[in-house]
């Protein structure tokens, strides 16, 4: 995703948004991985300055902003990833992602996935989930 959308949609404009010293935290992290987070890592990282209910709001308001996506892993449990592929105008997460089964990292993968759906079917949103090993932890197996 490009910053200044990131920057447009955390600004105070028209009274829409307000950019908060916690949205910037969680953002914050957000940029400096790579690949998806759930919610523990966030309250992990933020635990004396952000509380638990915070989090959830701001990643929740993050994902009707299109700033990030939602991904809801073979377990159960949610992640969170900065949204790449989206435009203000059309936004879609049609893309795989991967849990590694021991370091336990969720990654998008890059490649939007493109799959015929009746024409009388609008998708808006596919959640493709993969379970496996990831190259670092196969590498280290070896």
């Amino acid at each position: 995703m490009q910053q200044c959308r990131i920057i447009f949609l955390l600004k105070d404009e028209m009274g829409n948004k307000r950019n908060t010293k916690s949205k910037q935290q969680v953002l914050e992290i957000l940029k400096t991985e790579k690949g998806a987070l759930c919610h523990e890592v966030f309250q992990d990282r933020l635990r004396d300055s952000v509380d638990r209910a915070t989090i959830y709001r701001i990643l929740n308001s993050f994902c009707d902003d299109g700033i990030v996506h939602r991904i809801i892993s073979d377990e159960g449990k949610q992640y969170f990833a900065l949204s790449q592929v989206c435009c203000a105008k059309e936004h879609r997460h049609h893309h795989f992602h991967f849990r590694c089964l021991k370091c336990k990292r969720v990654s998008c993968m890059p490649e939007e996935l493109m799959i015929d759906f009746p024409k009388s079917y609008h998708v808006v949103q596919l959640n493709a989930f993969a379970s496996g090993y990831c190259p670092n932890c196969v590498e280290k197996e070896e």
